[in-house]
């Protein structure tokens, strides 16, 4: 049942981020990709509320929150995630880590991009 509910919140997720995303970049113009700057920042903030929530006030169970954070925050986005471990790396104060983790996931992400796109060209 656990999974069932993880894939629907996953699924919701994923039509929030799609609808959300349009209707961002539409109303702002295609120069910047607006749409995904906000569902990406929506993510990390209400990433950060949910886990406050059941962390600090236990306003929220283990299980409701494993649905909510690995389903429906994994179907928004996963950019909150890594924004999430790399803040737990600042506050307590693993700093090296921290920025090797930001410049790892982003300058590792961008060369398998265009490997991706090279290795597509050639099949």
């Amino acid at each position: 049942m656990k999974i069932l509910l993880i894939a629907l919140a996953g699924a919701a997720g994923t039509l929030l981020r799609y609808w959300l995303g349009g209707v961002v970049q539409r109303s702002a113009g295609v120069s910047f990709p607006w749409g995904t700057f906000a569902v990406n920042m929506l993510g990390c903030f209400l990433f950060g509320l949910i886990w406050s929530l059941a962390e600090e006030r236990m306003a929220i169970s283990a299980e409701v929150r494993i649905i909510i954070l690995v389903g429906f925050m994994g179907g928004l986005t996963t950019f909150s995630s890594f924004v999430f471990e790399t803040g737990a790396l600042m506050r307590d104060s693993q700093w090296a880590l921290a920025f090797g983790n930001i410049a790892l996931e982003n300058i590792t992400g961008l060369v398998l991009l265009f490997l991706g796109f090279a290795a597509g060209r050639m099949l």
